[in-house]
């Protein structure tokens, strides 16, 4: 393991653009369900057999269905359809795992808890596209004792997989994180969380959950732009619609005024709305899954939450990739945790990359970079990260358990 440190005295942001996609948008659904299939997965398997058995499900996608809304009311009037896509081992030795039912049982609850007013039964439709698939290099010679990628979906029994003896990366890929939070990044989080997830908010009849903040900050000048979706049968006519939109409005300036006391603020909502045609941000059941809209893994937010196109970024989609051994899921989560680390142990910001390589142990990452504003040697952080890539099992039974949110 090559750990490299760079001095960088100038690391705090001259500017920020941060997004958030709130806990209905599409793609955080999308991310959300491969999570929750990859934990059904493993626990299933685990309690089975005792051991996680070879999955991915990062390649899962929702397509948007159609509805019909107007003031007062909305409805679905075609399904969405749910893309189970993915790999999974379908059996150990002679012992099947009935991986269809498992994942359209799970996905259903899922998305019937994340969108209230769905249907499951009604609403939804699958489309099963789960393979079994080796990577590239199983070789095929019959005269030669079968190797790890012969067996990878098709382990005879346990001894077949081989992480149980040697942990190995599955790929070469890095993760990167970052901290600490700016208190714009901090705020962004607040905000949608807020509007989704606390008690005087959730239950609000006419608030949809497919909510999206944008914040662009320069110095102490912030713009917010929020995307607010509402419930059509929960708002019989247009000054209700204004006048929910204006309530939203107070709660955000008065979040900002607790949260960002130092700032001038710019809040738009819904800027799309057109109130004369009438275009406006109505919803059957609050997402824009229901007209046509599509989310897929990865195109939503980090694995810290945001968006942040100002701070270190992979395109690495974390949910759904298996807990076990998949270096572009647990090193990008590990990546903030080292991070924050490094940044608590020497008080300083600090940027984190971890970089696997294919077959390399998992706790022996190939390069792992750090960016501090103190002038640290590799000696200084090398305990530090050692303490870090510890935790790997620990974190894996997080995961499994479903304790970490990685969207």
């Amino acid at each position: 393991m090559r750990i490299t440190t760079i001095h960088d005295s100038r690391m705090a942001p001259g500017f920020e653009v941060i997004e958030r996609k709130g806990r209905g948008h599409p793609d955080t659904l999308s991310d959300g369900l491969a999570e929750v299939l990859s934990q059904e997965y493993s626990q299933w398997t685990l309690q089975k057999f005792g051991a996680v058995l070879h999955h991915n499900f990062d390649k899962v996608g929702l397509l948007g269905g159609r509805s019909e809304v107007a003031l007062g009311r909305g409805r679905l009037t075609s399904p969405v359809r749910v893309l189970l896509n993915g790999r999974a081992t379908p059996a150990l030795g002679d012992e099947p795992v009935p991986v269809q039912e498992l994942l359209v049982s799970r996905a259903k609850a899922f998305l019937g808890e994340r969108l209230p007013l769905l249907d499951a039964d009604r609403d939804l439709t699958f489309l099963y596209n789960v393979s079994d698939g080796s990577s590239p290099g199983a070789i095929d010679d019959s005269g030669a004792p079968r190797g790890a990628r012969a067996t990878w979906f098709a382990p005879r029994d346990i001894s077949d997989l081989r992480e149980r003896d040697v942990l190995a990366s599955n790929d070469t890929s890095v993760g990167c994180g970052y901290w600490p939070l700016t208190p714009t990044e901090e705020a962004v989080l607040t905000i949608e969380r807020r509007l989704t997830e606390s008690d005087e908010w959730r239950l609000t009849p006419w608030l949809g959950t497919d909510i999206k903040v944008m914040a662009v900050r320069s110095g102490n000048d912030l713009g917010l732009t929020l995307c607010i979706p509402q419930i059509a049968g929960a708002v019989d006519d247009l000054d209700a619609y204004q006048s929910n939109l204006a309530s939203v409005r107070d709660a955000i300036v008065v979040w900002v005024d607790e949260l960002l006391p130092e700032v001038h603020l710019s809040l738009s909502l819904n800027t799309k709305d057109d109130v004369e045609r009438p275009e406006l941000y109505l919803t059957a059941i609050g997402s824009s899954i229901e007209t046509g809209d599509e989310g897929l893994v990865g195109r939503g937010n980090r694995a810290n939450g945001l968006i942040a196109m100002h701070r270190p970024y992979s395109m690495e989609g974390v949910c759904g990739k298996n807990p076990v051994y998949h270096v572009g899921k647990l090193y990008s989560l590990l990546a903030f945790d080292l991070a924050r680390r490094v940044g608590s142990a020497f008080g300083t910001r600090a940027d984190a990359w971890l970089v696997g390589q294919e077959g390399r142990r998992l706790d022996d990452p190939w390069q792992v970079l750090l960016r501090t504003e103190a002038t640290l040697q590799e000696a200084d952080v090398r305990p530090v990260v050692e303490a870090c890539l510890a935790t790997l099992p620990t974190l894996t039974d997080a995961l499994i358990a479903g304790e970490v949110e990685a969207h």
